[in-house]
């Protein structure tokens, strides 16, 4: 038999824990959320808990990384799908925007983070996370063009794109307003691109 070290448990444990700060920060909200609460979901203590995470602002924050990276991925996956850049940037615009839709992610991201981590953190946080992408994606449809202009258009679409998943995420409708958004990003990554 195999024994795990320290270090393996240690990281099963924290990775436990994030697992379920999601799910139960996502159903609950921040302020519905206990650390009782996630602990129990992960199958540990509350002790247990506190070891890995100074408390509960600290454990919503990993969930908070850990959804970003997660629609991270999904990003740079669709985005590799696509053999033309423009419809790269018009694809994963779309998918950004779909991606707020889902329960979780919305509450913890676009509705709980800006307040919990404060709006400057939450941005810095989703800029490494998100606007990377968007960089790289400019950067190769600037093709050398226009190169002092990627950071500023990068920025504006992808502070359009999270103000969409505002708008979303407090959507009576959100399936009409998603339409309605997407078509809207298609227009500025066109106006963009002339």
């Amino acid at each position: 038999m195999i024994r795990r070290t320290q270090a393996e448990r240690s990281d099963e444990t924290t990775a436990a824990l994030v697992l379920a700060a999601r799910a139960v920060f996502g159903d609950k909200g921040y302020a519905g959320t206990s650390i009782d609460a996630v602990a129990a979901a992960a199958g540990v203590t509350k002790g247990a808990a506190y070891h890995h995470f100074e408390g509960k602002a600290f454990l919503f924050r990993a969930a908070f990384e850990s959804e970003l990276a997660e629609a991270s991925a999904k990003l740079e996956r669709v985005a590799a799908e696509e053999s033309d850049v423009w419809a790269a940037l018009h694809r994963g615009a779309r998918t950004f925007l779909e991606h707020c839709l889902y329960p979780r992610f919305r509450q913890i991201v676009l509705l709980d983070a800006p307040s919990v981590l404060g709006w400057e953190t939450a941005r810095a946080i989703e800029h490494r996370c998100l606007l990377r992408i968007l960089l790289a994606g400019f950067t190769l449809a600037a093709e050398g063009e226009d190169a002092a202009a990627v950071p500023a258009r990068a920025q504006l679409v992808f502070g359009a794109l999270c103000e969409g998943g505002m708008l979303l995420a407090r959507s009576p409708d959100p399936a009409a307003e998603l339409s309605r958004l997407a078509a809207e990003a298609d227009r500025l990554l066109e106006a963009l691109r002339s």
